[in-house]
This record gives structure tokens, C-alpha cells and sequence, in this order.
């Protein structure tokens, strides 16, 4: 888009990428913000009714334990993690249907509630916790509050905290009208299209129009075109021919191997983050003895950790695409090349996942801040290699199917975070570690996703060789 048209049109495109990366910059990551909102909530005395004093000793020391309001924190993140991604699914149906602008205007109309509740609660109306963060995580215009507890500590609270959010809606509406199309920006970009409201000037393309022509052409070839290249490269169950020049339903892509244990890959690493994250406070009090001024000083070091995401996501994009510009091997696709350069990928996001729930699992407390950096590492990869794959893996046409479901599914999988926590603070007594133990072998599953494509890989390399010899020996004789 960047490359087409000139003068105001060209701006308006410049704008819409940057006004599109600030969006996401600052107004996105609310699951991956919690230990500082939570350490926040926790000093303004929300689910304080939850902690109750115990005398202890010989002397009758009395002590406040507060597990009750550190396992309602850890319902609030499990609740908040699942809405936000098991609505992914119905949010992407929502988009194809609806388009742009009207999605848009339901996530603004939810992260603006959902901050508006935010700042009008307090300890005695708690609860408003469970739909506030809810609204925000679905909203789909989240704010980064790892910046939360930074204005806190400059003298700003929630309350202003969360009504600055929500004023700043305004700024989402007017990117929503004047920067963003109505429905969807059609692929390829037809020559001179515009979007947006332009003061006595009306958009030159309707999108829908364009669409519907294209889909009449196809239409009248025949069932559409071929798309050999987009074909799912499943093992044995399920792959299409490239011959036939069908792209596979979308009900054999999810019976796949390829997609179950890209399931399992994604669900087994993404509840170690989420139970990480989401009691990430209770385990730094644990370690710091209850010191409030070390656990913020780790609180704060985690929040910052969180911002260099935007920095390593490029890194797993080029060991993806380590092989552009490369010669193909005889009779090997693009699709096949680009998915034996993803097992590479998937394996280094299994093993920062391993290496990062050992340092997690570890009572060590200078050791988090490698933990803070692989899990941030690790959350750029995860995510990142999620989208890359099933592009890569599966037709297009049913990329959002199948990423929204992927994301459904791995979230019923994230509602074990609380029965893991239930655990931890009820029948081992606080100690996490044989959960952590459970957790680290369980990572250990993501790592058949990455050996499976590799062996896939080479299978359909030995059937290439095979028939070229074949071939070879067929041709020979034939001189003969």
C-alpha cells in the first residue's frame, strides 16, 4: 500500500502504518501486563476482605495470610487469558462478515467500557474486575499497563490511570473513520484505491464490489481457481493431490496431524506463560520475603522486559525466511520449502520454552531476570510462529478459521492455569515447585511438532529422489 498512489493518498497510507504501530505498541498487551496491574490493585486494597490474620508460634505471633486474594487475582487472569483468546473465533467470523470499521467500533465500544469500569471501582466493588478486564482483553484495542504501575509509583492512580484510557478512545474513533476502510482492503490493491472519510470527496473503490467481481470471474471458470501452492501439506491423512488442483476442505485440514499437534504446541507452552504471568506477584513475594520495595523493583524490571517483544519478533520471521532467494531443490515447492524452514523455528521456540520454565521453576531470585528475557523471547517466537505456520501449513482461504480455532482451543487448555494454582496454594502449601516440575516435562510435548514436519520433510524428499531415480532408470531403458 505504501508503494501506491502520491500526494494525500500516500500520506494517508503513511499514517495509517504508523498510526497502526503506535496502536499496537501502546495499546496492546493487557494479559502480558498483569503483574503490574496486579501488584497495583493488590496496594489499593481490591479482594482485601479475602485475607485473614493467623496466630502463629509460641509467642502468638499473628501473621496475615492473604492466599484467598491472591488465588481471586489469579481467577481474574484466568477468565481475562481465556476470553481474550477464545473469542478470537467468533471475532474473526465477526470481521469477514461485518469488515473493518464495525469491528473496530465493538472493540472500542468494549476496551472503553471496560476501562470506564475499571476507574470507577474500588476494594468494595471488586468483582468488576471479572467483565472490566474481560471487556478490555476482547476489546481488541488493548493498552500495554505494564505502564500502569510506573504512573502509579509517579503519583497518578487507577482511577486517572484508566480514564486517560478511556479519553483516548476518541483517538481510536478518529483512526477508525479517517485511516482505516470500511470493510477490507482488497489483494492485489486495485490501482488508485482509497479508504477513510475525505472531506467533499467520496472513496473511489467499494471494496465489496471489487470482491464480488473478482468472485464472479472465478465463479465462471468453473469451482475457482487451482491453488497447488496453498495446498495443506499434511502427512498421509488427509493431503490433496497438486494434481487434482483442489485446496482440501477445511474439515480435513483441522483432522490433520499437521494441525493437532500444532495444537498441543501452542496449548502446552502458552499455559506455562499464562500460569507464570498469573502468579508471577504471589512467587516474587515468596521469594523476596514479602519485601514489597524488591518485588516492585522485579515487577517494574518484568514490565520493561515485556517491551522488547516488538524486538524479537523479527528474529524468528528470518530464521522463517532463511531460505528466500535460495534454488529450490528438483521438483520442490515453494509451500514445501517454506514448511521445512518452519520445523527449524518451532523446534527454538520448544526449547526457549524448556529453558525458560526450568529458570522459572528455580527459587533463585536474581535468576528471573533470565527468566523475564527468555519468556519475553519466547512470547515473540510462540505467537508469531503460530500465525507463520498455519499460513504456511494450510489453504489460505481458511487461515482465520483455523487461526481463531487454534486460539479457541489452546484457551479451553488455559483454564488449567487455576486448578494449577488451587493446587499449589492449597495441598503443597504454597510451594510450586512439583507443579513447576509437571509443567517443564509437559513442554516437553511441544517438542513433536517440530520432529514430526522434519520427518515429513524428509519423507517427501526420499519420494522425490525415488521417482526422479525411477524415472531416470525408465528413460535408460527406453534407449535401450
Amino acid at each position: 500500500m505504501l508503494g501506491c498512489g502520491g500526494g494525500g493518498v500516500g500520506l494517508r497510507y503513511r499514517l495509517t502504518l504508523a498510526t497502526g504501530l503506535v496502536e499496537c505498541l501502546c495499546f496492546a498487551g493487557v494479559v502480558f501486563g498483569w503483574a503490574s496491574l496486579v501488584f497495583v490493585l493488590k496496594t489499593d486494597g481490591y479482594f482485601t476482605d479475602l485475607c485473614v490474620s493467623l496466630t502463629t508460634g509460641p509467642n502468638s505471633t499473628v501473621e496475615t495470610d492473604c492466599s484467598g486474594q491472591d488465588e481471586q487475582f489469579s481467577l481474574v487472569f484466568t477468565v481475562t487469558s481465556f476470553m481474550n483468546n477464545f473469542l478470537t473465533l467468533p471475532n474473526g467470523f465477526i470481521f469477514d462478515r461485518f469488515g473493518t470499521m464495525a469491528t473496530r467500533l465493538l472493540g472500542i465500544c468494549l476496551y472503553t467500557t471496560g476501562t470506564l469500569m475499571v476507574a470507577f471501582s474500588s476494594s468494595a466493588l471488586s468483582m468488576l474486575l471479572f467483565p472490566a478486564l474481560s471487556f478490555i482483553a476482547v476489546g481488541g484495542i488493548l493498552f500495554l499497563i505494564t505502564n500502569i504501575q510506573v504512573m502509579y509509583e509517579g503519583g497518578v492512580s487507577l482511577r486517572s490511570s484508566f480514564l486517560i484510557l478511556s479519553v483516548c478512545s476518541v483517538i481510536h474513533l478518529l483512526r477508525t473513520f479517517f485511516l482505516m476502510p470500511n470493510t477490507h482492503i482488497p489483494y492485489p490493491l486495485p490501482e488508485g484505491f482509497t479508504y477513510g472519510v475525505s472531506p467533499g470527496k467520496s472513496n473511489s473503490y467499494n471494496v465489496e464490489e471489487i470482491e464480488k467481481t473478482r468472485e464472479t470471474a472465478m465463479t465462471s471458470e468453473g469451482e475457482g481457481p487451482a491453488e497447488t501452492d496453498d495446498m495443506p501439506l499434511q502427512p498421509d491423512d488427509g493431503q490433496q493431490s497438486e494434481d487434482s488442483g483442489k485446496v482440501a476442505s477445511f474439515r480435513s485440514c483441522v483432522q490433520s496431524w499437521f494441525f493437532l499437534w500444532h495444537l498441543v504446541w501452542l496449548s502446552v507452552m502458552q499455559l506455562r506463560h499464562y500460569l507464570f504471568i498469573g502468579t508471577l506477584n504471589p512467587m516474587l513475594n515468596r521469594l523476596a520475603d514479602n519485601d514489597s520495595a524488591l518485588v516492585s523493583q522485579y515487577t517494574n524490571a518484568f514490565a520493561f522486559t515485556q517491551l522488547c517483544g516488538v524486538l524479537c519478533a523479527p528474529w524468528n520471521g528470518l530464521i522463517m525466511d532463511r531460505h528466500k532467494g535460495k534454488p529450490l531443490a528438483p521438483g520442490e515447492t515453494d509451500k514445501e520449502a517454506d514448511l521445512r524452514s518452519s520445523s527449524l523455528s518451532l523446534f527454538l521456540t520448544s526449547l526457549q520454552c524448556l529453558l525458560f520454565s526450568i529458570c522459572a521453576s528455580s527459587p533463585l531470585l536474581p535468576l528471573q531476570y533470565l527468566t523475564f528475557i527468555l519468556q519475553v523471547l519466547n512470547r515473540s517466537f510462540l505467537y508469531g510462529g503460530n500465525a507463520a505456520f498455519i499460513s504456511i501449513a494450510f489453504p489460505g482461504v481458511h487461515f482465520g478459521k483455523l487461526y481463531g480455532l487454534v486460539m479457541s482451543l489452546s484457551a479451553v487448555v488455559s483454564l488449567l492455569q487455576y486448578p494449577c494454582f488451587a493446587l499449589v496454594k492449597g495441598a503443597l502449601g504454597g510451594d510450586p515447585f512439583y507443579v513447576n516440575i509437571a509443567l517443564t516435562l509437559l513442554t516437553l510435548l511441544a517438542f513433536i511438532h517440530p520432529i514430526n514436519i522434519f520427518y515429513h520433510c524428509r519423507k517427501l524428499t526420499n519420494q522425490r529422489e525415488d521417482m526422479a531415480g525411477g524415472a531416470a532408470i525408465t528413460l535408460a531403458e527406453a534407449k535401450m
